[in-house]
């Protein structure tokens, strides 16, 4: 019998890639909204999801430098296990009535966060991501204040692919709108006979619990997409900018919810 809640499920389940939840979040976050096409946003809405009912077209980009672990907190004391950044592109879409968060595209930097996110729905490809890190002593960094300026870059696959700046003017009750609604995901994995259908494919939704916020800076922000063969960003290009917002954030994760499972053919004897 082997152990483990991801793979390699081993005899003592210490090899599995990502322990098992619930899951424990701190970091900063930096959040820079804007306004695209609403076409371009409604073209990466699977059936049955529709746009938005309001600013179908608002887009966030968000920069997380985390730090995350488990219950037992161990990961805190080897902390390559612990400290990732990740980038992630979120939409607004609408389910049954009920509007949602939706992340159509993520970066990160760690293996394990990338499978974490791969079975909670978010679609992770790994990337080289940095934000700048405000300071409390010294000059080299922004102080939490007006005139505070933040920089932060996503690059994969060994290009530059998106640039984006930030300079605190205030403060802000929120981080924004586009992220702050339950997220809606879809769970796929491909059938191992190669055929086009799917052993995986389901909706689900989820939010995190025992939430904690930092006060909220909001700001000036620039974002510029870059080409790439193998991304598609600049089909989600910005038209108009609407702010960016730095926040201290902690949350943690336990379980979500399905809301569909589509039917999938069934294994012949």
């Amino acid at each position: 019998m082997t152990a483990g809640f991801m793979f390699p499920r081993s005899a003592t389940g210490a090899s599995s890639v990502v322990p098992s939840p619930p899951w424990h979040y701190s970091g900063q976050m930096l959040t820079i909204e804007y306004r695209t096409d609403p076409a371009a946003v409604a073209e990466l809405l699977p059936a049955p999801l529709e746009p938005a009912d309001d600013d179908p077209g608002a887009v966030a980009v968000i920069w997380a430098d985390w730090q995350s672990c488990r219950d037992d907190l161990q990961e805190l004391l080897d902390p390559v296990r612990s400290q990732y950044m990740e980038t992630f592109v979120v939409v607004r879409c609408k389910y049954r009535g009920q509007h949602y968060s939706r992340c159509v595209y993520i970066w990160v930097d760690k293996d394990f966060a990338m499978v974490r996110g791969h079975h909670q729905g978010y679609p992770k490809k790994l990337g080289e991501l940095y934000l700048t890190r405000p300071v409390n002593v010294g000059k080299a960094g922004p102080r939490l204040q007006p005139g505070g300026r933040f920089g932060a870059t996503c690059a994969a696959y060994g290009r530059r692919l998106i640039d984006a700046t930030f300079t605190i003017t205030g403060t802000a009750e929120s981080a924004g709108f586009v992220n702050a609604l339950p997220m809606l995901h879809s769970r796929l994995m491909p059938a191992i006979e190669g055929d086009g259908t799917d052993s995986l494919h389901e909706l689900v939704t989820m939010r995190g619990y025992d939430a904690e916020v930092g006060p909220c800076y909001s700001g000036d922000a620039t974002l510029t997409f870059h080409p790439s063969p193998v991304e598609e960003l600049e089909r989600i290009a910005p038209i108009e900018m609407i702010g960016g917002f730095w926040r201290e954030v902690g949350t943690s994760w336990r379980a979500g919810t399905t809301l569909e499972r589509h039917n999938l053919p069934e294994v012949q004897p």
